[in-house]
């Protein structure tokens, strides 16, 4: 009897506290989703749910290299392995899905506004075919985009940076999103696994970190010209003179994806507002 009545005090315990601890951490999981500020998913309770949904399936190791099928052209990418250093220090505290934003280590706004001259340089050169339109993939900033792309993002988007932290979401080529990881500069996004998820964001979606100096910005901007090559095809380094160089291979891969059925969705993007974040905006 003793027992049994133990037993029942302990029950209606845990019936009484359970449901506090919930709703405590439940609470202060939502706050710390707010706090990533706005992003491909709006801040309400809806689309707090959904991440959490598809926290389900996502990446459990964004550090992971991605694989590079036998039949897949072309092999390498833009970068020979010498072509970034490593990053110094440690790697960044990373956090959220849709938005996903640095929690340290973020870029100030003199730094950050050297990366947007960066960007707008490239995208001020008519050879480079680029234009700055607000991101198909967030819709809260703005990103960077290809008028002839030959690879399939969302509406040619090469990238969009993230005014809060100095960040970046691009695409690139497996092999230079492999050498990015291995060198530190970056990671997968965690619906970056192929399959199903394309259609919120391609295999080849990264995570840039933010540039903390001077020399850091000079080796993002390499990264996002090797983003420019892998969508449009384009070495934005090229020739001085006349029309920028167009990959042979890059531009198979465009015609061998005429007429397939593959397209990005980018569905984050419905569940969010209309409202920009110029990508000249203050860090």
């Amino acid at each position: 009897m003793f027992t049994e009545t133990c037993d029942n005090i302990l029950t209606a315990i845990l019936a009484l506290v359970l449901p506090v601890v919930a709703a405590c951490y439940i609470h202060k999981d939502y706050r710390a989703f707010l706090d990533l500020g706005p992003g491909g998913t709006p801040a309400t309770p809806l689309g707090y749910l959904k991440i959490k949904l598809l926290s389900l399936i996502c990446l459990r190791d964004p550090l992971r290299p991605l694989a590079i099928p036998p039949h897949f052209r072309p092999q390498e990418g833009y970068f020979t392995h010498a072509a970034l250093p490593h990053r110094t220090g440690s790697k960044p505290i990373v956090e959220g899905i849709a938005p996903q934003r640095q929690q340290t280590q973020k870029s100030d706004e003199k730094i950050y506004s050297r990366l947007v001259d960066k960007i707008k340089e490239l995208a001020g050169d008519p050879r480079n075919r680029l234009m700055e339109r607000t991101s198909c993939f967030e819709k809260y900033s703005s990103g960077l985009f290809t008028s002839s792309p030959i690879t399939r993002t969302c509406g040619g988007e090469i990238c969009h940076a993230h005014p809060s932290d100095g960040s970046m979401h691009m695409t690139l080529h497996p092999a230079d999103a492999n050498l990015m990881i291995a060198k530190g500069w970056g990671e997968r996004h965690p619906l970056a696994r192929g399959g199903w998820c394309r259609k919120f964001v391609p295999r080849e979606f990264v995570l840039v970190y933010a540039p903390r100096d001077e020399t850091e910005v000079e080796t993002v901007t390499r990264i996002v010209a090797a983003g420019i090559w892998w969508v449009s095809g384009i070495d934005v380094n090229g020739e001085d003179v006349g029309p920028r160089r167009k990959s042979a291979y890059i531009a198979a891969v465009g015609e061998a994806m005429e007429g397939k059925d593959e397209f990005w969705a980018c569905k984050l993007n419905g569940w969010g507002g209309n409202k920009v974040n110029k990508i000249t905006g203050s860090a």
